[in-house]
């Protein structure tokens, strides 16, 4: 199953790369468009200009303020001793110097004898302010040559885009595994199933499409146990209805002679002892009832009988059979415990008289004097329920496991077929009969019907 996985994952990868490609390829080439309008040449070319406009500017001061001096058109002011004294110490003849706040004035410095004459005019502009601004404009693109920002924009974009494919991928891989895993244990628990293993269940999680195929698949499996278990109750009913039949025919050949000639013995009387061929007549009589009952019993379990579903008041029929055995036991109290607004079963009406007829008889003889004999009714979904429970001491495990079987008894004198017919009756109904955990501390069974809704179900199994 884990080629569900990698299939799912391989199908995010197809889906999901080429975008990624894609996507890459066209915001490199908008960085590198968006870079390749960016004014840095401009720039450069800008601060070129004002670096030369402001050396002309201080050219061109510096020639007017040597006119104007030369000329007289300035009135010079004598430099005092002190500052005079660092300019002859330059040796030089004359000089200019920019003064004044922000070098917004130009000085013009000259020798005069034994004195320094100062000539002095505005440069209009201020000269430090200009080459701070032209200094920073060459650092700021010195900074951006150093740096390269297409491949830094470009790394950290792939670094980024990466980073988030690969999250998505790492999400896409635990969703699909958390996706995999309940259809690989549905596989799996199929290929049980398939191999004849009806018990396998996956456990129940989830209310999307896989859960409701989970459930599906539990219900599936419930069903075919349980049909599996009812084919082979029934098969082992049709094989010992097969012997009931032969011994039927076979036991009544030899009983119908025996009986005849018996009763002509009777009737006929003659010089032997009377009274010993009475009651020898009489033993005969006897033996050949209890043979007749045991061939009945097997002819009635061998029988198929016609069953005609209709719907079926259970309270009301529960009531009528408890009361009809009352009389019978006596000295066993029996209990009622229906549910109200129980709605009608489908069933057969004498085949349902003859299950309960049976459970309850057992019930009061496993329960003997004294004891207390539990009928109750519910409903469930899709179906209805009786049971029957007794204070008697309850059904060993041999006991469970082979109380259904034709012809083993566990009671003195039984023969071992009124449960299986019971179950038989049931199961021709469309229901089942099956043992529970006694309430009163003896045996408990309970039997299914079909409620009104399946009355098709119960048609459909005949």
């Amino acid at each position: 199953m884990n080629r569900l996985r990698n299939r799912l994952i391989f199908v995010f990868v197809i889906a999901t790369l080429p975008t990624l490609v894609l996507t890459l390829w066209t915001t490199l080439n908008l960085i590198e468009r968006s870079l390749g309008l960016a004014p840095l040449a401009e720039l450069n070319s800008v601060a070129a200009a004002l670096e030369r406009t402001g050396r002309e500017l201080y050219k061109e001061s510096c020639d007017a303020l040597r006119r104007d001096a030369e000329q007289g058109r300035i009135e010079p002011r004598k430099l005092a001793p002190a500052q005079a004294q660092a300019f002859w110490d330059r040796g030089a003849a004359s000089q200019f110097e920019l003064a004044g706040e922000r070098g917004s004035r130009l000085d013009y410095l000259v020798r005069r004898g034994g004195e320094v004459w100062v000539y002095s005019r505005p440069m209009g502009v201020a000269m430090d302010d200009l080459t701070e601004q032209i200094a920073r404009a060459h650092r700021a693109l010195e900074r951006s040559q150093a740096r390269d920002l297409r491949r830094g924009f470009s790394a950290t974009l792939l670094l980024v885009a990466s980073a988030l494919w690969l999250a998505a991928v790492s999400a896409l891989v635990f969703l699909a595994h958390r996706i995999s895993r309940p259809v690989q244990q549905l596989t799996h628990a199929l290929e049980r199933v398939a191999s004849g293993d009806l018990a396998a269940r996956v456990e129940a999680g989830g209310s999307d499409e896989i859960g409701a195929a989970v459930e599906a698949f539990n219900h599936m499996a419930a069903q075919l146990q349980q049909a599996r278990e009812r084919l082979i109750q029934v098969t082992r009913l049709a094989s010992w209805q097969a012997l009931a039949r032969k011994m039927a025919h076979e036991v009544k050949n030899s009983l119908t002679p025996i009986r005849l000639t018996m009763e002509e013995m009777v009737s006929r009387g003659g010089p032997a002892d009377p009274a010993f061929l009475e009651q020898a007549a009489q033993i005969v009589a006897d033996e050949v009832q209890t043979l007749e009952k045991r061939v009945r019993a097997f002819s009635q379990f061998a029988a198929e009988p016609p069953v005609a579903p209709g719907e079926i008041d259970v309270n009301a029929l529960v009531e009528e059979r408890v009361c009809f055995l009352k009389s019978a036991h006596p000295e066993v109290t029996y209990r009622l415990r229906l549910a109200p607004c129980l709605p009608p079963a489908v069933a057969d009406p004498d085949l349902i008289k003859g299950v309960l007829t049976n459970l309850l008889e057992n019930a009061a003889e496993a329960a003997q004097p004294g004891g207390v004999v539990l009928a109750a009714t519910s409903a469930g979904q899709d179906r209805l329920s009786i049971e029957v429970h007794d204070s008697g001491p309850g059904l060993s495990a041999q006991a469970r496991a082979s109380l259904f079987e034709p012809t083993i008894s566990f009671k003195k004198g039984g023969m071992g077929l009124g449960l299986s017919i019971a179950r038989r009756s049931a199961l021709l109904c469309g229901g089942d009969l099956e043992t529970v955990e006694g309430e009163l501390g003896g045996a408990g069974f309970r039997v299914i019907l079909r409620g009104v809704r399946n009355g098709a179900a119960a048609n459909s199994h005949r």
